[in-house]
């Protein structure tokens, strides 16, 4: 049967289970367009208002469905508007797949119009890319590009597809079975390693588990929380390990890292055994590498190999799924308890509560803290929404002050940091579960990155509960500039437009709050509404986030003020 390929592309996607795109059409990716045309009833298509907010809808929708993402953009300008969010689903390890078009085949190299070699771009922020300048190319690289994109540590890949490769015709037959013999994969635990593991962890007296978004990406969420159980560990998270274990569990010890909790960075430099389960050892979790848990033994699991002995040296590296590895590992872990240890933790706890949370979340003047809302929506959801914050301050706060119940209920851009986020990602993560609530917390600036989003959730009919907490700042900027700077606020004061009614104007109902008196019936206005619901709340303007480890600090030189 022969296709054009343009409708080989779509039924390659529907041998996938893609039931969502999310995309941008244009010249060079019209064929694809006018395919899909056909397809409606079986492919949704979401249309963005920029490219940058298709890759983040389409992570958005990855994280929350544990399907893979698609997004859909044209060559030149639009291929490179998704630049951003392939970049940060590298850094996370999200799956998507970017279908991108381009010239001609034989226009290639001439610099025609909307030409940008995105092979060349894309490279270093892939999986894997790949340009497809003949029909019969397209059903054996899209099944390539799936499994690449789910299988191991997930990833983005970019599939270039040239105008006639979209327009001629070929036999469609879409391969059953994939094998890439460059592209291996860790088998089993070994055996042997897992009982150096188990050994180490046995005879700990001060253990501790970090939770890394590996936990979350495997599913071992009962496995992290038996292991911790049974051999009564702490388990602190990092930013993106967050919602690996419920923050009421008792043997949670919420984040650590540079905004991390006062307990979890201290006790890292005197734990005696780290067992780190999916995760990187990223400078924002480790501070200054030199002076980093030198006392203890680690324990690394990650399904990636590159990542093991990168940043950290491993007494035990086991390279596999966390599932996989915790499962091996618990059989051999004997019960045990750490009672003075886990003390440890709660006095330091109170050290922090005293110096930091109780001044973040008293009411002071009728104004109000970015913690405070955080804590009222915690509470007023009991913990169990999914929340997509946005990178600043408000992040920060969100991971400190949020009490998360749900695994995988908290998506936020962690390795990039990327600023407007948030919008996009929410859309995609609500329609992944369309009966969760979704509430996208936002800073002012990270807010006017992907503001022509809420067209496109006016267009869709999402009903997505949007906070914008601002503070007419770039808010963590300027925290470094307080702090390491003298104060010279260079460039971070912004005249932001009126919120509301931004809002109104794409037909989403908004409200301003600006005493804190009016906060929490305003909270209630949002969860309660059917619809989306924006709404602002002016927060205090020069209010630092601590707990903080300084750039180049070691992670036990933390500031609480």
């Amino acid at each position: 049967m022969k296709l054009s390929g343009g409708r080989i592309l779509m039924e390659s996607l529907l041998e996938n289970q893609t039931d969502l795109i999310f995309g941008y059409p244009g010249g060079a990716i019209m064929p694809i367009y006018d395919a899909l045309y056909d397809y409606k009833d079986k492919l949704k298509h979401v249309l963005v208002r920029h490219e940058q907010g298709a890759a983040h809808a389409a992570e958005g929708y990855a994280r929350l469905s544990g399907k893979v993402g698609v997004c859909f953009a044209t060559s030149g300008p639009g291929a490179t508007n998704l630049v951003t969010g392939i970049a940060d689903a590298m850094m996370d390890s999200v799956p998507l797949v970017c279908i991108t078009g381009q010239v001609y085949a034989n226009l290639l190299g001439t610099d025609a119009f909307q030409e940008t070699d995105m092979i060349g771009v894309t490279t270093p922020i892939t999986k894997w890319n790949y340009q497809i300048t003949k029909p019969d190319e397209v059903a054996e690289t899209i099944a390539k590009a799936f499994y690449i994109a789910r299988t191991g540590r997930p990833g983005p890949v970019l599939i270039d597809i040239t105008k006639n490769a979209q327009i001629e015709k070929a036999d469609f037959k879409y391969p059953q079975k994939i094998s890439i013999p460059s592209f291996k994969l860790p088998g089993k635990p070994n055996d042997n390693l897992v009982k150096q593991a188990a050994k180490l962890i046995n005879n700990a007296q001060k253990p501790f588990l970090i939770a890394g978004h590996g936990v979350i990406i495997s599913k071992a969420f009962n496995q992290l929380k038996t292991l911790a159980q049974k051999a009564d560990i702490p388990v602190a998270s990092t930013l993106l390990g967050l919602s690996a274990i419920p923050s009421s569990h008792p043997l949670s010890m919420g984040i650590l890292g540079m905004h991390g909790k006062y307990s979890t960075n201290v006790l890292t430099n005197q734990a005696d055994v780290i067992i780190a389960v999916g995760m990187r050892f990223d400078d924002r979790v480790t501070g200054r590498l030199s002076e980093y848990a030198k006392q203890a033994k680690i324990i690394h699991i990650d399904i990636d190999a590159s990542e093991i002995n990168k940043n950290t040296i491993a007494n035990v590296a086991i390279n596999a799924d966390a599932k996989s590895a915790l499962e091996a590992l618990i059989p051999k872990i004997s019960k045990n308890e750490h009672t003075s240890w886990l003390s440890e933790f709660n006095r330091l706890d109170q050290i922090e509560f005293e110096k930091v949370t109780t001044k973040e979340l008293t009411p002071q003047n009728n104004k109000i803290k970015m913690a405070q809302v955080v804590n009222m929506l915690s509470d007023k959801t009991k913990g169990r929404a999914v929340v997509v914050a946005d990178v600043g301050q408000h992040q920060m706060v969100t991971a400190r002050y949020f009490k998360f119940q749900k695994n995988n209920s908290f998506l936020t851009s962690g390795g990039a940091g990327t600023m407007g986020y948030a919008l996009p990602a929410a859309i995609g993560a609500k329609m992944a579960q369309p009966q969760t609530e979704v509430i996208a917390i936002i800073g002012d600036g990270s807010f006017q990155m992907t503001i022509q989003e809420l067209a496109t959730i006016a267009q869709e009919g999402i009903a997505i509960k949007i906070i914008i907490l601002n503070n007419k700042f770039l808010g963590m900027v300027r925290q470094w500039q307080d702090l390491f700077f003298d104060k010279r606020y260079s460039f971070v004061d912004l005249k932001n437009p009126d919120f509301v009614a931004v809002a109104k104007g794409f037909y989403i109902y908004g409200e301003k709050v600006t005493s804190y008196s009016d906060l929490e019936k305003a909270i209630e206005r949002l969860l309660k509404a059917k619809k989306s619901y924006l709404l602002e709340v002016e927060v205090e303007k020069e209010t630092n986030v601590f707990p903080m480890v300084p750039a180049g600090a070691s992670v036990e030189e933390v500031r609480l003020e």
